[in-house]
Order: C-alpha cells, then structure tokens, then sequence
C-alpha cells in the first residue's frame, strides 16, 4: 500500500509518542526522530505490532545545528516522501537568564526554534509541488501569556512559532497550496515528561486538576486543525478560557496575574 508519511520531532515520548500513533492509526508510515534511540526502537516496535505501518528510526540531537540538514539527507537517501512534518521536540529550560549560561541558551532556540523553521524550509517545498502537505508546529499557551522570571526564552520561542505557523499557513493559501496546511498546535498543561524533565513536577502537582490535559486529545485536535488548514488551535475548554483571557486583560493585570502564579509551575534557581 502506498501509503503517506508523517515525520516527527521528539518522538520518544509524550505528546510526540502520541502523534505516532495516531497518525499510524490512521495508516501513516512514520519517521520518528528524538535523541533517544533505545526509547524510539522501542515505541516503533509497539506501533508496528499494533498497526502495521513502516517505521524509519533516525535519532538526532537537534540542539547540533547540522542536524535538520542531516534528517533531510537521509530522507533523501531512503527516498522517504514527507507528507506531513510534526515539530515537536522540545523542553524547558530552568532558572533566569541571569543564571543560564549562553551555550544553554542558544541549543535552546536551536531546539525549539531554528530547527523546527528549517526543517519546515526543507520540506515545504516538496509538499507544495505535490500538492499536499501538512505540518504542525508544537507552540503551547505560553505563547499567548505574559512574560515571567524564571525559563527566559520559552514564552518568546513559543509566540514566534505561532506567528510562523500563521505566516506559513498565509503564504500557502496566497500561492494557490490549497491542500497545504500549517498550524500552531498551542496546549496547556499536559501530562508528559516535560516537568520531570525541567525539574517543576512537584510544583505543577499543587496545580488544580481541571488545568491538566492527557497528551491524546491534545495531539487529536491537531490532526483535526491541520486537516482544515486552521492555522492556530488551542485544546481544551480551560485553555481556550486562559487563551481568551490574555486577550481582554488589560496587560498591566495579564503580567500581574502571571507573576503571581509562575513561581508554581517556572523554576528561578
């Protein structure tokens, strides 16, 4: 069968292991890239028995600036066609940026920001001249919060890719790509690693349950935006209420309102 096929970023686990099997539930060949090679072998190994689908494992660490180039080198080599392309690998990163050293920083912005850009360079193209195409870009409500002390960069980085998905998605229906679609995927809270990893878990556990989203519902609502070319969707009633918020606050009461409630879920040591 010949079937499409979705590459994804930071598959190895969370919400970028959702997108792989939703997207080969719908019969979806993959390619899964993360830095943890053990961790994509073993999600592949699930997915395949459950649905049958052709899975390419390529581990990268996209905090190398050689690396999109690299990904799309060996799609070359294997003759592998994306179709759509999830960027999804992300993290936080602690502290202020008082506290943070430069390098940090800047494999930060490489990871979740230049990374993401260049491979949606690389891809878009083809997706055009095939005329179909769909990419969705990992962004998250902090996109649309006021800034706070404490993970400097994420707020910015995560604004820029919903203002890059809303220009991609622009460009594509100005130039006649009406099959090509680009949307910012912008979820709140949502149960994955990522506060382990950042080391906030046990402050996100004092948070009211009713902010909190399972990582299936999330990726859901971003197959079914991408699919209808809507360029920025936000999941969930609560977030869609955070979201509406940020928008009529007066700022002066937004950046208030954030400095009294990032110290539960941003890390300024």
């Amino acid at each position: 069968m010949n079937r499409r096929l979705c590459l994804i970023t930071g598959a190895s686990a969370g919400i970028g292991a959702e997108f792989a099997r939703q997207y080969a539930a719908l019969g979806w060949n993959l390619v899964l890239t993360a830095r943890r090679e053990d961790r994509l072998l073993a999600l592949a190994d699930e997915i395949r028995s459950r649905n049958g689908v052709d899975i390419t494992v390529m581990a990268e660490d996209l905090a190398d600036p050689a690396a999109p180039a690299r990904l799309f080198a060996r799609l070359e080599a294997g003759e592998l066609t994306v179709d759509a392309l999830v960027n999804n690998a992300g993290y936080g990163l602690p502290g202020t940026f008082f506290s943070t050293r430069w390098e940090d920083q800047a494999a930060f912005l490489q990871v979740l920001y230049t990374a993401p850009i260049e491979l949606t360079h690389r891809l878009l193209p083809g997706m055009a001249a095939r005329r179909f195409g769909r990419i969705i870009n990992v962004a998250s409500l902090a996109g649309y919060a006021a800034g706070s002390a404490g993970h400097t960069l994420y707020g910015s980085v995560k604004a820029g890719l919903i203002r890059f998905s809303e220009s991609i998605n622009a460009e594509c229906e100005a130039l006649g790509h009406t099959d090509v679609h680009c949307t910012a995927l912008c979820p709140g809270f949502t149960f994955s690693e990522f506060h382990d990893v950042n080391g906030t878990r046990e402050a996100t556990k004092q948070m009211p349950q009713w902010l909190w989203m399972e990582a299936a519902p999330v990726v859901a609502a971003g197959i079914e935006a991408v699919n209808r070319g809507q360029p920025v969707v936000v999941p969930g009633g609560a977030n869609k209420m955070l979201a509406t918020l940020t928008r009529v606050l007066p700022e002066p009461l937004g950046r208030a309102m954030v400095r009294a409630q990032s110290s539960r879920y941003r890390r300024t040591d």
